[in-house]
């Protein structure tokens, strides 16, 4: 598990960096699953007709990497509009940015081979070449130093709109489950959106709910680097919280803090950390095949 330490790029770097960092292969010390992992129950389409059960594996090649990127261009451009500050040359149609050489990335295929879902996952060494995480580039994390060399960062999460019945999550949530597992890695971070479409109100609401129910110890807290102005929205809304979201807080995660404004997606991003031992034990035994 060990290599020769490399020189870091300051964060700052990051910002203004034009051309591609190299390719790196898959580090030999990351143990993705040996075998995929299959959603037990088909689906059934709206015709009756049972759809063919969804796999989840890890990229191996390039082009596999660009049919997520293709996935999420299409969710995040085509279906939320967002404004994506792609790497200089990237195709049209996709969603490449300077993190993506530099992350493992899950998809969920369906029957017919089409990437369905996906996940890119930023590792500790990963983290430490780039010289930080996308996370940072939202919110000040400090104080998470403590668990940077075991946690894992999650980004980039999408699923086509044709096959949102929760099948495809719980199938990457398998995944990674098992890669955080077999690589010894015992926490999760990543930024959950919340549509800022009717200005902001509704995220407000959510933080003012949420902040009261799902907060992490103080320890944990990270600061906004441009805050959603929470002061200047209505917060009174008795609003829904997203179905994502909802499934972090039901697995046990935990929010780090006020929300950061994200003006490219137009969302309000919520930093939100999963620790393996903070898992309930209802889905520890289907996560983790714990059941103790």
């Amino acid at each position: 598990m060990l290599e020769l330490p490399q020189p870091t790029l300051a964060l700052a770097d990051l910002w203004g960096r034009a051309p591609a960092l190299p390719r790196r292969p898959s580090m030999p010390w990351l143990r993705p699953a040996t075998t995929p992992v299959v959603v037990p129950t088909p689906a059934a389409t709206p015709e009756g007709t049972a759809e063919p059960a969804c796999v989840a594996t890890w990229a191996r090649h390039e082009s596999d990497v660009v049919e997520a990127q293709r996935l999420r261009h299409d969710v995040f451009v085509g279906e939320m509009g967002a404004r994506l500050s792609n790497l200089p040359g990237t195709p049209a149609g996709l969603d490449r940015d300077i993190f993506d050489d530099h992350c493992e990335h899950l998809l969920v295929r369906d029957g017919r081979q089409q990437v369905i879902g996906t996940y890119r996952v930023l590792t500790p060494m990963a983290a430490a070449r780039l010289g930080g995480w996308y996370t940072e580039t939202e919110f000040d994390l400090t104080r998470l130093r403590p668990l940077m060399p075991r946690m894992a960062e999650l980004g980039r999460s999408c699923v086509h709109p044709d096959h949102r019945n929760g099948g495809v999550i719980m199938t990457l949530w398998g995944a990674l489950a098992d890669f955080m597992v077999r690589n010894g890695l015992d926490t999760m971070v990543g930024c959950a959106s919340i549509s800022m479409r009717d200005g902001g109100h509704v995220a407000a609401s959510l933080w003012e709910q949420l902040r009261k129910t799902h907060l992490a110890p103080i320890e944990h807290h990270v600061q906004p680097r441009l805050p959603l102005p929470v002061e200047d929205l209505d917060c009174t809304l008795p609003a829904e919280l997203p179905p994502l979201i909802k499934g972090y807080l039901r697995c046990g995660a935990k929010i780090l803090g006020a929300p950061a404004w994200d003006p490219d997606f137009n969302t309000a991003d919520l930093p939100i950390m999963l620790r393996l031992a903070d898992i309930p034990s209802r889905y520890r035994k289907h996560f983790l095949k714990d059941t103790a």
